[in-house]
């Protein structure tokens, strides 16, 4: 999928965003084009202010001359754009990929309206075929790892492997902004996404895991021609 199918998604999401919202700004590939376009149209008037969901969000979004606002400053957000690694008919998705999930979903959580923009390729029947990420405390990750290969077991996904996922200095594992690790569940099919996602909850060192269930409002599919708009 072209790079042109994620710019025409996260254009179509600017018609979202009135003048005066607190805009929740999601990190990836396709919520950094939105950030892009949202600095355009602040340079040409539009008030808004940001809430960005990690500390890269936070550098592109002062890069381009738009407004923030710190988490702790606001008591909601009007809506909040972010992208998904998947998404199914039934509006939930798999998100971690760029390791921001758990304050992508604090934020999402607070918005009236979550806008998911991503290229057309991210819409699935199933979920699962994206590893799953899962942000876990440092202490224990092992123990915890073991833990979420039940859980995928124990809930029918067709994949067990749990992988610390790397990123640091050589092969070090990659920490998040929150101080975490991410483990990347290899479920390959998630028949009960819902289920799996209670389960997780359930595992203690489990800080917050990449189902995002009953968040996304509006699907914006981008295609090298336009995008799709699917409202819930």
């Amino acid at each position: 999928m072209s790079d042109l199918a994620k710019v025409n998604a996260a254009a179509k999401a600017l018609d979202f965003v009135k003048d005066g919202m607190i805009v929740g700004l999601g990190t990836g590939s396709t919520s950094a084009h939105f950030v892009r376009l949202l600095g355009e149209r602040v340079r040409q008037g539009l008030r808004v202010k940001g809430v960005p969901t990690s500390e890269a969000t936070q550098a592109l979004a002062e890069q381009h001359g738009v407004p923030l606002l710190n988490i702790s400053q606001v008591t909601g957000i009007d809506i909040d754009v972010d992208g998904a690694d998947e998404v199914d008919p039934q509006f939930r998705l798999i998100k971690g990929g760029g390791g921001a999930l758990l304050r992508e979903k604090i934020v999402a959580a607070a918005s009236g309206a979550m806008i998911v923009i991503a290229d057309e390729s991210k819409a699935v029947e199933t979920l699962g075929k994206f590893p799953l990420p899962i942000e876990v405390t440092r202490f224990g990750s092992s123990l915890t790892a073991q833990r979420i290969h039940d859980a995928l077991r124990a809930t029918g996904c067709e994949g067990h492997e749990v992988v610390l996922r790397v990123g640091g200095k050589g092969n070090d594992p990659m920490i998040t902004d929150g101080g975490n690790y991410i483990l990347d569940a290899q479920a390959k099919r998630i028949p009960d996404a819902n289920e799996l996602a209670d389960a997780l909850k359930r595992i203690a060192g489990v800080v917050e895991h990449g189902l995002f269930i009953g968040l996304a409002a509006t699907v914006i599919l981008g295609k090298d021609k336009g995008a799709e708009v699917r409202a819930r």
